[in-house]
């Protein structure tokens, strides 16, 4: 029998609701008929925007939607973008489709709004200019009477958005310009520099971290550019084999799913080793890590567009989400945010569509049952007797766990295909009368489609508070669950 004992004592401060943040990029079917289907579709929206995604999103919370790339953010132009005469581009980063950039700034702002998130804007280094970045910040922040503002008041917006997060760059080491580290360091020292505050709105810029492990990276910019930044960021994605041959979303083999968690846990010690370079050059902790890019990767679905990034959602799709949420919560005292890819229709997405039809992904069911750690208080977690999974090489047991407004959130994955776990909670330091549970669980390979969703949150029963004040439920092969004390 698994034992998780909870310590509130011990926390890391608070869990920041922004490590719940998601990305859309113009991607596939991301953005144009995912999220954005134009205010003539038959599509039910609102001003454009899908009206079920948005409902959909707003249930999960979502607090922070990073946007317009990606790779894409590098070769985007953003007055191309406003105003009614639009410039039409061929995306060459996915698919080599046109776009009529109908979705621009003023579209995503608007999305943001209905969603009630904060926008995170990317901006393009690669093939832009240090004025066009200082422009879109002035376009976006300014309460000023100056002739950019005025550009946001004829086009329909005559207060100010107040945008704070800034990305200066994406992926810089290669689809954002194939920079050395070195050059960009000095790169983003001169784009932040005339990156303005306008009014109260202090920025908050962000700096191109590294892909994967990459420490090196981390060493130059933190050593160069450092104190000129805000946060730093570093991409992560899991894939369960070469990169030739990630294998399919659904229908894969045991020895598949061993792998993609194996390799989705090793997020936890790339992080580690990032932070420890971080720790050296900043040992009072002001840059803040952000993973603004993380999730499972695997071959396209057949019949689709290869630069569309179209895959299915399985239960294995939401072990790897409960664990590498559960992975951030216990960093949260130096993760400030992160962000899935992608939220609709690519990658590890939360929603699928198809004309009218939407689907919730497994992923999207975990987004729901961690909802309760946003901004909570941190407490830490002990894991004793999880046994050993044969083939699977790391823990089967994964929590986390917080406090907020008096109750207590365990969230617990069991990443066992094959058989239930007893599990027993200990909250050590924490008092509670009474407890409950939901609980998501399916073959590994289950999915929801536009058919059936049979993946779905359901009430976790037969849970018992002992005696001795703690707490016993047994957990279902494959399953995440939330345990709820008061």
């Amino acid at each position: 029998m698994a034992k998780i004992t909870v310590n509130v004592s011990r926390g890391k401060g608070t869990i920041s609701k922004n490590l719940y943040g998601h990305f859309s990029e113009h991607l596939g079917r991301c953005i144009y008929d995912g999220l954005f289907v134009g205010k003539d579709s038959p599509v039910e929206n609102v001003n454009g925007m899908r009206k079920a995604a948005v409902d959909a999103l707003k249930e999960i919370g979502i607090p922070v939607l990073r946007w317009p790339g990606g790779c894409f953010a590098d070769e985007y132009h953003w007055r191309d973008g406003i105003g009614t005469d639009r410039k039409r581009m061929v995306n060459t980063n996915w698919g080599g489709v046109t776009e009529d950039n109908s979705f621009g700034t003023h579209e995503f702002m608007e999305l943001c709004r209905q969603l009630g998130c904060e926008p995170y804007v990317n901006a393009n280094v690669g093939s832009g200019t240090v004025q066009e970045m200082s422009e879109w910040v002035e376009y976006l922040n300014s309460d000023s009477d100056s002739t950019v503002a005025r550009e946001r008041w004829a086009n329909g917006s005559r207060e100010p958005f107040g945008v704070r997060f800034w990305g200066v760059g994406n992926e810089n080491w290669g689809c954002g310009g194939n920079m050395r580290p070195e050059y960009y360091a000095d790169e983003f020292r001169r784009y932040q520099t005339f990156c303005r505050n306008y009014g109260e709105n202090k920025l908050y810029k962000i700096a191109c971290g590294p892909n994967g492990g990459d420490v090196n990276w981390t060493e130059v910019l933190m050593k160069n550019a450092g104190r000129y930044m805000d946060g730093l960021t570093m991409h992560y994605y899991t894939v369960p084999g070469p990169w030739e041959d990630k294998g399919p979303a659904t229908g894969f083999s045991r020895e598949r799913y061993m792998l993609t968690l194996r390799n989705a846990e090793h997020i936890s010690a790339v992080i580690d080793g990032h932070l420890k370079v971080m720790d050296r050059y900043d040992p009072e902790h002001r840059v803040g890590l952000i993973v603004d890019e993380w999730g499972t990767w695997y071959d396209v679905e057949k019949g689709t567009n290869p630069g569309f990034l179209y895959q299915q959602n399985t239960m294995r799709d939401a072990q790897v989400a409960a664990l590498t949420l559960n992975i951030f919560n216990d960093r949260c005292d130096r993760i400030v945010m992160a962000n899935i890819a992608q939220t609709v229709n690519v990658l590890q997405a939360m929603i699928l569509t198809e004309g009218e039809k939407i689907v919730l992904t497994p992923t999207y069911y975990v987004f729901a049952l961690y909802k309760a750690h946003h901004d909570a208080k941190h407490a830490d977690t002990f894991i004793t007797d999880a046994g050993e999974v044969e083939g699977l090489g790391i823990s089967p047991v994964s929590a986390s766990a917080s406090v907020k407004d008096g109750v207590m959130t365990v969230t617990v994955s069991n990443m066992d295909p094959d058989h239930e776990k007893e599990i027993t909670v200990d909250p050590a330091d924490f008092a509670f009368t009474e407890a409950s549970g939901r609980v998501l669980a399916g073959d590994m390979g289950a999915y929801n489609d536009f058919d059936a969703s049979p993946v779905c949150i359901r009430p976790l029963d037969g849970i018992a508070v002992t005696a001795e004040k703690t707490v016993k439920l047994t957990m279902p092969a494959c399953s995440v669950c939330e345990l709820t004390l008061r």
